[in-house]
Formats: structure tokens, sequence, C-alpha cells
């Protein structure tokens, strides 16, 4: 349904406005657009809108940008359990934030952020991953605000342990009550010894978690964020060319330096990897929690 409203945006199937020009008669018409979250061609006012909204919203303060990515073990889990896992990803860094921010040996204070959700990778395979814009400094338990220092104030290596042990301590739990889906490569793990090798290989694993610091004061924080708020898997800016069989699309290697390059995929490929990365029904993707935890939500 979704990629069937993507469809018809912007085409006579929706509707649309007549302008005629009363002196020469000039017409021009106008169709309607999709207004759906996953379309390249939709989300440009959406993002201007969000934006100036969302510019009273936010503290006057410096923020850190902190990404969590998963392991490729668990790919197509969570591909085939998208809403309950989804949720899980964004529960378990949000309570890595929160717990590690509260100890003394870190902060000592209670924080705000703002969450979301990405899917995909350049080459848009599938590859789910946190955004979490992070308020540099807190509150005490005795209400006096605490700075952070300029770099974040919890290690990589132990945000990056603590949500492995969270989502991995949900994760079995949602397996005891059977709540998880396992179709084609992942039926194996209905065997629960299956299941607990799965769990062991990702226990071994660093899970790859960075930070950084990005932005200082409201307006940069948000400019900054809408970047990601209205991002979809591919703009149209980033397909070079295509023809009857095939689309070429840009893309940037980041373990090369940003490196700029090519991809060229068969039609339906394209399809299939763009429609992975359309989100459930429904599905909250910016999410709030401590000191901003009353902003709305997109």
């Amino acid at each position: 349904m979704k990629l069937q409203n993507i469809l018809k945006g912007l085409t006579a199937a929706l509707g649309g406005n007549v302008h005629v020009c009363k002196e020469c008669g000039h017409i021009e018409v106008h169709y309607n657009s999709c207004r759906n979250r996953h379309c390249p061609s939709c989300q440009g006012v959406n993002k201007a809108i969000w934006v100036d909204k969302r510019s009273q919203d936010i503290l006057n303060a410096p923020y850190f940008h902190v990404v969590f990515t998963m392991p490729q073990e668990l790919q197509p889990l969570i591909y085939q359990n998208q809403k309950l896992l989804y949720d899980l990803m964004y529960k378990a860094s949000a309570q890595t934030l929160l717990e590690l921010s509260r100890d003394k040996k870190y902060l000592g204070a209670q924080i705000g952020f703002f969450s979301l959700l990405h899917t995909w990778g350049q080459d848009l395979h599938f590859h789910p991953h946190i955004h979490t814009v992070v308020l540099a400094g807190g509150l005490t338990k005795d209400k006096k605000w605490r700075n952070s220092s300029k770099k974040f104030f919890i290690p990589v290596k132990v945000l990056a342990k603590k949500f492995r042990g969270k989502f991995l301590y949900y994760l079995k739990q949602y397996y005891r009550q059977d709540l998880l889906k396992f179709f084609k490569e992942a039926v194996q793990y209905q065997n629960p010894k299956a299941f607990q090798s799965l769990l062991n290989q990702c226990y071994t694993k660093d899970w790859y978690t960075y930070t950084k610091r990005t932005f200082s004061g409201p307006l940069a924080v948000v400019q900054y964020l809408g970047r990601y708020t209205h991002r979809i898997a591919i703009s149209n800016n980033r397909i070079v060319s295509m023809d009857k069989d095939t689309v070429t699309i840009a893309v940037k290697n980041y373990k090369k330096g940003d490196k700029k390059g090519t991809i060229t995929l068969k039609g339906v490929e394209f399809i299939r990897r763009f429609l992975m990365h359309i989100l459930p029904k429904g599905f909250i993707k910016i999410r709030h929690y401590g000191l901003l935890a009353k902003v709305f939500f997109y």
C-alpha cells in the first residue's frame, strides 16, 4: 500500500489543482503528492516544517551524536521481527544511556536525548542502527546542572558492552516467551541450541558504537537532526542513471574516507532493497527520553 501511494504521488491518481491564467489562458496542472514519509519527493517540505516547529522545543546546550549499530549475525532476525526488535533497539540503547549517565563514575546526572532508527547502508542493504542526540550534561539528584567534558562522558567500549548486554538479555526473554518469528535462513534458530549458539557468537563480538560532538545550540541541533529525521533509504539525487533494466546509484565508502563511487543494480533488485526500509505501519521513528521526554514525536 505504501509503495502504491508513492507510485501515485504527483500523478493524476491522487488528484491535483488546475491553474489558468486569466489573461492568456495558459493552463498548469499541479498534482498532489503522496505525503508518505518514505517518498523521496515529499520529504524536503516536511523537513523544513519539522525543523521550524522543533526549534522551540530544544534546550539551548551542546549535544553529542551517538550511534548504536547491530552485528551482522542478528540482521536476518531483526528484519523478520521488525516492530518487536526495532522497539528493542530503542529500549536497549535508551536504558544503556540512562543507566550509565546516572553512574557517578561517568556523569552522575539525568540526561536527555532523542533517538531515531535508520535501517540502510549506502548500498541499500539492510543495516539497522540507532542515531541518538544526547545533551552534554544533565540534572543531578539535587536538581543542579552538571556539564559533561568536551569528550563524551561514557567510554565507547563501556557503551557498546552495556548495549550488547541489554539487547541480548531481552532477546533471550522474547525467545522464551515465543515472541520471535523465524523464516528462511533464520529457521534454524527455532532450535534452542542453535539460538544459544547465535547468542554466544554475538556476545563474543565487539558491537560497533561511536560518538562525536556535533553542534551547539537548539537551531544547530534541529537542523542537523533534520537531515536524519526525514532521510529515506535513497534520495533522487543519488540516482545517477537508469535504463529499462538497471539503476546506477552513487555511494560512499565510509571505511575508505568517504570515497565516492557508483554501483549498478538490476531494477528489481533496486526496488527490493528500497522496500526493505519501509517502516511498519504506525511506527514512531523519533523517540524522546529523560529531560527531553516531553518533546513531540514524529
